[in-house]
């Protein structure tokens, strides 16, 4: 490849027809071909061999293609010299000319090196350039023009026989550079030019869907002259620089170039020429419109996995993914929807002039991918915000509840709330919570905000249980309080109004305590079921509270029959102790003590409660010929009086040892 400040230039085909990849990659590097997009154009040369078509190409565009010394019958390049006449198509960029402009430079046709028989190349090389081109020379001489064996209708014909292999060809430009003109005015040598055109064009056979269509259809002839290099070179070169400015904004509408409707983004120009030159070689008709598609689903997939590649390098991404593993991260949504913006814009950019579908499809598979790989640090954002306001919600709802507000109340206000600010958060509504909307996705959050709604609803059943536990407990502890002491005292001194007693205070206490609970709960939205089960639990309670005394006065009941056995038979009726003198009526005194203990016991065993602590189990016969046995048995045997108590006493212990033993077993 050969380099100047000017131009460049590099063999894309060889004589043998291998397309040179590395060159024309190299070549649109240098060229900065692929920053174009749609805005550049491609020229190419046909002609017969050694018609001046590198020395043309060289003074209309500024290239360095070899030129043929016309006295000494070789070829010069101006900074390199070969010993063969051009070979294959060579490739360049023209100096100095907007937009971009390319130039290829095919091999003579009718060259005695291939042979009159070997026209496979030259038919090759003739579509590729129209498939290519947006304006092909058609180099010829000039006495030539209205000739039957004329040099150039070997090749018009073969030009006009390969467009039918195209499908859907572009139109394009033919011009015609008559060379080495005479003094036949231009206006009398294009009319019997156009007339050999238009004769070369109706005898070439035609598909039928071709068989009427015109010349025009296809191509925009142009035909120019130049006067002869050799002997009028300056002339020429007036003639040459006049033409050049034809090709400035060729493709501006009006302007040179064709339609353009099968151009490919200069991005694409390498692997397009590619899958062209291959088809080619493979004797295959060339499906220009399909050709287009297949090019851009090519280089946009490229492209897609190349942007597709920095995304997943870039790093502010890394550092955000990163960060929000941790911990939520302010201005997550703007900065990832940012880098995604960027990532996708870079795309847009590069498969601009690309085919609408294809690169809309691609796009469409590269946001996939993008989103799907951002996906999990969206979900840890969108949980950690979930937590945060979660924990929002716990502190209203304790402050609320802190301040008298009704737990029905304020459980379905926070809830409300806090669930309306997390959706609002989560479509982007929400300015002051942190950003979590990624721009390009439409992700659905019912999972976090059903996971948010559960995490309330669990803290505000868990805060309803601990509450109702606490203020059960209240009310049982003030139950407790007022019905414990009374009990035991009334138990303690114990007579016919004992139980009574008893009764009215369990039914008092009671009825307050309900109804305090029952007030206590109405903030709580319960149903009637739940109400009524704990109103009954702590009806229970109290009655439990009236049975445990009951329980703890029946484990002392004897004890209790023993002392007052011996407080009454010890002491006389002014409670002073008795001074036995002989005269006292041991018998008497004995029956009335005796009688006051089983009163003790009676009273005890009227209660419910007694009855099924004491006589669940031993049977009311039993009971009784148990006590009239013990407790009558003859005390004459007592040798001293002052040990009748104490023998009493043991007695009833007995008594006791029966009865528990009883209910043990």
């Amino acid at each position: 490849m050969v380099n100047s400040e000017e131009s460049c230039s590099t063999q894309l085909i060889d004589g043998d027809g291998a397309f040179n990849v590395t060159g024309i990659d190299h070549f649109i590097k240098d060229v900065k071909l692929g920053d174009c997009g749609l805005s550049y154009a491609v020229v190419s040369i046909m002609g017969p061999q050694s018609s001046g078509k590198s020395t043309l190409l060289n003074h209309l565009f500024g290239t360095k293609f070899r030129e043929m010394d016309a006295f000494k019958g070789r070829h010069v390049l101006l900074m390199l010299s070969w010993s063969q006449t051009t070979k294959g198509i060579w490739l360049a960029r023209c100096a100095g000319i907007e937009p971009c402009t390319l130039v290829m430079d095919l091999e003579g046709t009718d060259g005695r090196e291939r042979g009159e028989d070997d026209t496979a190349f030259e038919k090759q090389s003739a579509l590729f350039a129209l498939a290519v081109s947006d304006i092909v020379l058609i180099n010829m001489w000039c006495h030539d023009i209205g000739r039957e064996q004329a040099a150039n209708k070997p090749l018009l014909k073969t030009v006009f026989q390969v467009m039918m292999r195209l499908f859907s060809p572009r139109k394009t430009t033919l011009m015609f550079v008559i060379r080495d003109k005479t003094r036949t005015p231009l206006e009398n040598l294009e009319p019997v030019l156009r007339e050999d055109i238009q004769k070369i064009w109706d005898s070439v056979p035609k598909p039928q869907a071709h068989k009427e269509t015109p010349l025009s259809e296809f191509f925009n002839v142009e035909v120019v002259a130049l006067s002869s290099y050799e002997e009028k070179e300056e002339q020429f070169k007036e003639q040459v620089a006049s033409l050049r400015q034809r090709f400035f904004h060729s493709i501006a509408p009006g302007g040179l170039a064709g339609d353009r409707r099968g151009v490919v983004p200069a991005s694409g120009f390498s692997f397009s020429s590619q899958q062209i030159w291959k088809v080619i070689k493979e004797n295959k008709d060339l499906d220009l419109p399909a050709h287009k598609v297949m090019v851009a689903t090519v280089r946009c997939e490229e492209i897609a996995n190349e942007k597709y590649s920095n995304f997943a390098a870039n790093e502010e991404w890394c550092e955000l993914e990163e960060a929000v593993q941790s911990g939520p991260v302010s201005g997550f949504g703007k900065k990832l929807s940012s880098i995604l913006d960027t990532s996708l814009s870079g795309y847009d950019a590069e498969v601009l002039y690309f085919d609408e579908g294809v690169r809309s499809s691609k796009r469409k598979q590269l946001e996939e991918k993008l989103l799907q790989l951002v996906q999990p640090a969206f979900q840890s954002m969108l949980g950690h915000i979930r937590s945060g306001t979660l924990d929002r919600f716990k502190d209203a709802f304790d402050k609320a509840l802190s301040g008298g507000e009704g737990f029905s109340s304020a459980s379905l206000r926070c809830s409300t709330s806090y669930m309306a600010q997390f959706d609002e958060g989560c479509a982007g509504v929400r300015l002051d919570m942190l950003d979590v909307v990624i721009v390009q996705a439409n992700w659905d959050t019912s999972k976090a905000q059903d996971k948010l709604q559960r995490d309330i609803d669990a803290h505000i059943a868990s805060v309803r249980a601990a509450k109702l536990a606490e203020i059960t407990t209240q009310f049982e502890s003030k139950l407790n309080e007022a019905l414990a002491g009374p009990v035991e005292a009334l138990l303690d001194g114990a007579n016919n109004d004992t139980w009574p007693s008893i009764k009215k205070l369990l039914q008092k206490e009671t009825k307050s305590a309900v109804s305090g609970l029952s007030s206590a709960l109405s903030g709580f939205d319960m149903d009637e079921v739940a109400k009524e089960k704990m109103l009954a639990n702590l009806e229970n309670y109290a009655k439990g509270v009236v049975e445990a005394k009951a329980r703890e006065e029946a484990g002392r009941v004897l004890n209790r029959m023993k002392d007052r056995f011996t407080t009454l038979f010890s002491h006389d009726s002014d409670s002073m102790p008795r001074i036995w003198t002989g005269k006292e009526d041991i018998r008497a005194i004995t029956k009335t003590s005796r009688s006051a203990s089983l009163k003790l016991l009676s009273v005890m065993a009227r209660s419910v409660w007694m009855m099924r602590l004491i006589i669940l189990r031993v049977h009311l016969p039993v009971l009784w010929w148990i006590l009239q046995t013990v407790l009558l048995l003859p005390i004459g045997r007592f040798q001293n009086m002052i040990h009748w108590p104490q023998a009493l006493g043991n007695r009833l212990l007995f008594i006791a040892g029966i009865l528990f033993s009883e209910i043990s077993t």
